[in-house]
């Protein structure tokens, strides 16, 4: 027999995929506690009883989102194999194709005032990505270039986004681009 607290726990997860999939569907208006406990397959008053609102509901997506791009950037950060170069790119790359393929999300992910609970999550992920570009440009200038490095990648999805990062225009494409960064950060 399921515990009072496991079919919480399971509730609270049904909840949060039925979010995230109404999010990647139709954005931030896509999500309300009702369609959310509809999809979810659970009663009205299920969602309000895991949070407290909309706002609430959708900062637990965007710092789940956070935490997956932390477990992920600890795999290949923990990796002996992999060249601290490759090691970066693949997080980058993470960070891109979550823009790319859930441009919902990654918004929710970097929208202004970010609350408590996503700031640490995205801390979290921050801590294995310093760590990897300590190893090629030094501990002192680790955080410097990974500001480049987030701000650029942030650039790459909204010119992309926006049609306006072209191969016609510009000759190049967003893997390019990371390409060349992570090249000049590992040559430096």
């Amino acid at each position: 027999m399921i515990s009072r607290v496991e079919s919480a726990a399971a509730t609270r997860r049904s909840l949060l995929d039925a979010a995230a999939g109404l999010l990647d569907e139709g954005g931030p208006e896509a999500v309300t506690l009702r369609a959310v406990g509809a999809r979810a397959g659970v009663s009205r008053g299920a969602p309000y009883r895991h949070f407290a609102d909309k706002g609430d509901l959708l900062t637990a997506v965007a710092a789940e989102a956070w935490d997956r791009l932390a477990d992920r950037a600890v795999q290949w950060a923990a990796d002996p194999l992999t060249p601290a170069e490759e090691k970066l790119r693949n997080m980058l790359t993470g960070l891109l194709a979550v823009g790319r393929e859930q441009p919902h999300l990654y918004r929710l992910m970097h929208q202004a005032p970010a609350a408590d609970e996503v700031l640490r999550a995205a801390s979290r992920s921050q801590g294995p990505f310093v760590a990897v570009l300590s190893d090629l440009v030094g501990e002192d200038q680790a955080h410097r270039y990974g500001a480049l490095l987030l701000t650029s990648v942030h650039g790459i999805i909204g010119m992309e986004a926006s049609g306006q990062l072209t191969a016609d225009k510009w000759h190049t494409d967003a893997d390019d681009i990371l390409t060349l960064l992570t090249g000049m950060i590992g040559h430096r």
